[in-house]
């Protein structure tokens, strides 16, 4: 038997919508980040309205969380662009005090934007872009910029039931983007599953860019969300240079396999420890988040 190259902690799930301080319905699928000593989840929080939230739960050891009193006091949207609903928070740092937020900005369905925001502190949030193009969602910003131009992972889509796969962007003020192409491995597009979708930050490696993504299987009655990780090249961050065969993260449990929409396991966040431990945040069913933990080394090897 393979030795799994991620390991769930023992007691998931470490944030669920009881633990919450107000009455909610799911707690799922959040951003993560170490700031100042401290470990910050932006988690899609589902209120009892049914409109999902960022809502921010904050950890000294990355294992017990503890949610704000209050969802994130998020900045109003251009009256020309609406959203109603915000979720999938990615997280960048791009220095010191600068964090940058993709996240999915909702009309509908199939009406979804990329919106970003701003922050220095985890309190105040400026906006930055109301939305990207309307069909486009999981946005990921690189932590560095490529020939002066800041670089994205997205996802451009026409309806959410028919496959899509992962793009690159460009931009040279993260408002307006272009230059987009899709993966490719050994020259052709790179397409793992019936759809796939950026997850994590990507991090820096002396092997390349490392990228924990979602890749997503149908059944005859729905679909099955699991995690993969890919290398791509340093210089062309488009190009793959190897990928994970066997998935790394998949539903097998109750929390995992119950809940919102069933047999979902979805990234947001990959946080590198000093002693090369990643740390890996995970939505549950649209309903928990679950840590899973493994070594960056590991994940790299995995990637043939």
């Amino acid at each position: 038997m393979k030795t799994r190259v991620l390991t769930k902690y023992e007691n998931n799930p470490i944030m669920s919508p009881e633990q919450m301080p107000q009455e909610v319905l799911y707690t799922f699928n959040p951003g993560a980040i170490k700031f100042k000593n401290e470990y910050i989840m932006m988690m899609d929080v589902t209120t009892l309205d049914d409109i999902h939230r960022i809502w921010i739960a904050r950890s000294h050891d990355g294992y017990k969380f503890t949610p704000d009193p209050e969802p994130v006091n998020w900045p109003a949207p251009d009256p020309d662009h609406p959203e109603t609903c915000t979720y999938d928070p990615r997280i960048t740092q791009i220095s010191e005090n600068e964090f940058i937020i993709l996240y999915a900005s909702d009309l509908s369905q199939n009406d979804v934007r990329i919106g970003i925001l701003r922050t220095s502190d985890f309190v105040h949030f400026e906006r930055v872009c109301t939305g990207s193009e309307l069909g486009n969602r999981n946005g990921v910003l690189f932590p560095e910029k490529r020939d002066n131009l800041y670089v994205r992972f997205d996802r451009p889509f026409g309806n959410e039931l028919n496959p899509s796969y992962m793009w690159v962007s460009y931009s040279p003020d993260l408002v307006f983007w272009g230059k987009s192409k899709p993966l490719s491995y050994e020259g052709k597009p790179f397409r793992d599953g019936y759809k796939m979708g950026a997850g994590a930050v990507p991090i820096k490696t002396d092997k390349g860019w490392l990228e924990i993504y979602h890749t997503v299987s149908q059944t005859c009655n729905g679909f099955i969300y699991r995690l993969k990780a890919c290398l791509l090249d340093l210089e062309d961050p488009s190009r793959v240079i190897g990928y994970t065969r066997d998935y790394i993260l998949w539903p097998e449990h109750d929390y995992e396999m119950k809940g919102r929409v069933a047999n979902v396991v979805f990234t947001c966040n990959a946080i590198v420890e000093e002693d090369g431990t990643v740390k890996i945040y995970y939505g549950a069913a649209d309903t928990n988040i679950g840590l899973a933990e493994g070594r960056l080394d590991d994940i790299i090897s995995a990637c043939v």
